[in-house]
């Protein structure tokens, strides 16, 4: 059984994630979307369980978007040639990452649209 250190289990989560940063266009975009809502957020002062929302929404993309990477990782691995179910694996895994995108972007707005809205009534 490997015994990695508790703590150096963490290094190599860091370690994916800035792989996946680097790597990941994908990554940096919704890194950009996750900071507009957060700035959003302030700007609206929405309450605490409005944040609640959006950093779990944050996060699921997020972490949506590593476990894509390395599944892509994965099934370049083991498929090097181009292969119909490794398509279809590659495909699924970012149709994961769409689906959270879109929720996220849909509680984003439910959340600030009537105070974006309310300041013109």
């Amino acid at each position: 059984m490997n015994r990695t250190p508790f703590i150096k289990s963490f290094a190599y989560a860091f370690s994916g994630i800035a792989q996946t940063f680097r790597e990941g266009r994908n990554f940096k975009v919704q890194l950009g979307f996750a900071v507009a809502a957060i700035v959003l957020g302030f700007v609206f002062r929405i309450q605490p369980y409005e944040w609640l929302a959006v950093v779990i929404c944050i996060g699921c993309v997020l972490g949506g978007e590593c476990v894509n990477t390395s599944i892509e990782a994965v099934v370049d691995l083991a498929s090097p040639e181009y292969h119909e179910l490794a398509k279809r694996a590659k495909d699924c895994a970012a149709g994961g990452v769409l689906v959270c995108s879109i929720v996220s972007a849909i509680v984003e707005a439910i959340i600030i649209l009537p105070k974006f809205f309310a300041l013109f009534t």
